[in-house]
């Protein structure tokens, strides 16, 4: 017996006990690590918009606010609301008219252009300003606090307050997300499976796996709330093959070994050889991630690159025990497979190769086509439930004020009032800009900055920058805001050339510009990586460019149907899923060319050859494809936050394209290529003239 498997064997119980007692770590560092729902917080930190968040946190003590519109209140019921949320813990400052003048004095003496933006009709808004960063804890906390205190005539908008009910609706989410996939992976593997009971160790096993992955992110500190929600989805779909891989090895090994133990050891030494060259190119994609600028990638990749290794060392340590020690229970629950014969069904793709070839010819175009034209959304409300409050929050606050994003500028403290007002009087001309708020613009010239409170001063001017804000009638994410921003850094640099524009819109914007970088860098990343891994398992110069081409094609299919269906994409989306569709469903096309390669190597000509390479890795390619697909199909349906929905969306669609891709393409490929391959890659013999008979006879072996 293989010395590690027979190691496996014999202390199959100890490594059950440790696999048990490994819980209780892992479970404390994954509830001491952090979750991050700001997907804005993973631009490079070099950009001057994320600088400008850096310095408004160090400086001014603060980072973050909300736009609050209060409805059918009285002033003086407005008054002490504003006072119990001034006092709530992590409330720097709330500012509104009220913070200006005494509420005894109307509001119409206030400048008309700023009495609109302050009250209007029913409607008062405030600004509310903590003394924490947009996503910290305190500022989620503080968000919380206000909204119990106050009542439904109460209204918290801006990124924080979305920030919180993507937390609270996320976190409810992600449980139900594990539970789905695997009841719904659990209904594939009993009907693809020859036992009933051996899902449940396969899910186990993984869920173990999933476990010490999730715990292991204590390192990193903090994950992403994506990453966090797709991690257990995600590593039970690409992880499944390799029990699969197990069992089969195992049902194979025990029918010519008396000795189940013996068995064991040499399934465990056949699968570990295989699933560490399957699992190279998943890692591989997840690998790919890591190179984006947007750090979102590197957060992703580690995680999942991780969670692949540990699946693998499950796999063949923990999983062989468990079927060991419950081997009579399985096999007492042991079934015929319900997957037909795929013989027949071989043949005729084979002999027909040239219909795949048809349907390529006139899929790839417009495939390529939609892929490249798919439009995509980056405001991160987009994509959330209409009823959250934040979302009903940011709709009365465009109703009410014909607002819908916020900039702030941040400015030399030492520039002079006069300048100040020019400045803000330019601004103020830009299109979209509703209203700019700051220190000088705010009164204007008719009050000196002598009347302004010292507390509201001290909120808005420390002494090195003053801080200006601009309520603009644009989305954030819009070509109308990103104009806007770039009209008002050219006013900016003008008046002070360090001077910032900060906050959702220039953060998105920048968000936009680094992520159409990213998508062209993963993407390549993630084709060399494959290939080079390809190349050195085939030792082939064409097999890499063929078998990523076929499953680039897949990829072409699936990131084109949206374009077709007029379905808006979340910007993640078309970053990560091209790389995790390559990683994860290549292993179908190597299967296929490794069993391919063995027949030709047997003696089988080309047609033959290709035949006996579909038939012996068709079953394996549909049950991989089939639990990718249930794993990750249910949370796409399920999911309201549109994100991780279309991601799953696209990853369950993407597997079954690949299968059928694979399944129909690669064989006319492999058929046509056939010539080629065989001179250009190593450890091809092919047939020599004089052999067809014996070729004949060997293919009815096989």
């Amino acid at each position: 017996m293989n010395g590690f498997g027979r190691a496996v064997v014999r202390l199959r119980i100890p490594i059950l006990i440790i696999a048990v007692l490994l819980l209780i770590p892992s479970a404390i560092g994954y509830l001491n690590t952090r979750t991050n729902y700001d997907i804005l917080t993973y631009l490079p930190k070099e950009i001057e918009t994320m600088k400008g968040q850096e310095i408004l946190a160090d400086d001014f003590g603060t980072g973050a606010f909300s736009m609050i519109v209060v409805e059918g209140m009285d002033e003086k019921d407005i008054k002490s609301m504003a006072e119990k949320i001034d006092q709530v813990e992590h409330v720097r400052k709330v500012l509104w008219y009220g913070s200006l003048m005494d509420i005894s004095i109307p509001v119409e003496l206030l400048p008309d252009k700023y009495a609109k933006v302050l009250k209007n009709g029913d409607a008062t808004l405030m600004i509310a300003i903590y003394d924490s960063t947009m996503s910290s804890d305190a500022t989620m906390k503080a968000i919380e606090d206000i909204r119990k205190i106050t009542d439904e005539r109460t209204y918290i908008s801006g990124m924080s307050a979305l920030i919180v009910d993507t937390k609270n609706l996320s976190d409810k989410e992600v449980p139900i997300y594990v539970v789905i996939a695997s009841v719904l992976c659990l209904i594939v593997l009993s009907i693809t499976m020859d036992s009933f009971l051996i899902p449940l160790f396969f899910l186990l096993s993984i869920g173990f796996a999933v476990i010490y992955n999730l715990g292991s992110n204590f390192i990193q500190g903090e994950i992403s709330y994506l990453t966090k929600a797709l991690a257990a989805v995600l590593q039970l779909a690409v992880t499944m093959d390799y029990s699969i891989f197990l069992w089969h090895s195992y049902c194979d090994q025990k029918k010519t070994h008396e000795d189940k133990k013996e068995a064991m050891a040499v399934a465990i030494n056949d699968t570990l050889s295989s699933v560490v060259g399957s699992s190279i190119t998943t890692v591989a994609g997840f690998v790919a991630l890591m190179f984006m600028s947007y750090t979102m990638g590197l957060d992703m990749g580690i995680v999942m690159a991780k969670g692949v290794i540990i699946g693998v060392i499950c796999c063949v340590t923990l999983l062989p025990s468990l079927i060991l020690i419950c081997d009579k229970a399985i096999t007492k629950t042991s079934h015929r497979a319900l997957l037909p014969n795929f013989s027949g069904i071989s043949k005729w793709i084979v002999n027909h190769f040239y219909i795949a070839l048809i349907l390529f010819a006139v899929l790839i175009v417009p495939a390529y086509y939609g892929q490249s034209h798919n439009e995509v959304y980056y405001n991160l409300d987009t994509g959330l439930p209409e009823d959250l409050a934040c979302i009903v929050a940011n709709e009365k606050l465009q109703e009410k004020f014909e607002m819908n994003s916020t900039h702030m500028v941040m400015m030399d403290s030492n520039i002079n009032s006069k300048e100040v007002n020019k400045f803000t009087d330019e601004v103020k001309k830009v299109d979209g800009v509703k209203a700019v708020v700051g220190i000088d613009s705010l009164l204007g010239p008719l009050f000196p900055r002598d009347m302004i409170p010292k507390n509201l001063a001290s909120v808005l001017d420390n002494g090195e920058y003053q801080l200006i804000f601009i309520l603009s009638e644009y989305r954030v994410a819009t070509d109308e805001v990103n104009s806007q921003c770039d009209a008002i850094n050219e006013i900016l640099d003008r008046y002070d050339t360090k001077g910032m524009l900060i906050g959702e819109a220039p953060c998105t914007q920048d968000l936009i510009k680094i992520t159409d970088r990213d998508f062209k860098v993963v993407n390549w990343v993630s084709i060399l990586m494959v290939g080079a891994i390809i190349l050195v398992v085939f030792r082939s110069v064409t097999l890499p460019v063929l078998l990523v081409a076929v499953i680039e094609f897949a990829i072409f299919i699936n990131m084109g149907i949206p374009y077709y269906t007029d379905t808006t994409l979340p910007f993640i989306a078309s970053i990560v899923i091209g790389t995790i569709q390559l990683g994860s469903t290549v292993d179908y096309a190597i299967l296929m060319t490794t069993k391919y390669k063995n027949a030709r190597n047997a003696g089988l000509m080309k047609k033959e050859a290709v035949t006996s390479a579909l038939t012996n890795s068709m079953s394996s390619i549909i049950v991989s494809a089939l639990s990718f697909f249930a794993a990750t199909i249910g949370v796409g349906l399920y999911s309201k936050i549109d994100i991780i929905s279309s991601l799953c969306t696209l990853m369950a669609r993407g597997a079954i394209i690949s299968m059928f891709v694979v399944i129909l393409l690669l064989p006319a490929v492999l058929r046509v290529f056939d010539p080629i391959i065989i001179h250009t890659s190593m450890g091809f013999r092919g047939v020599k003239k004089g052999q067809k008979q014996q070729v004949e006879r060997q293919g009815e072996v096989l």
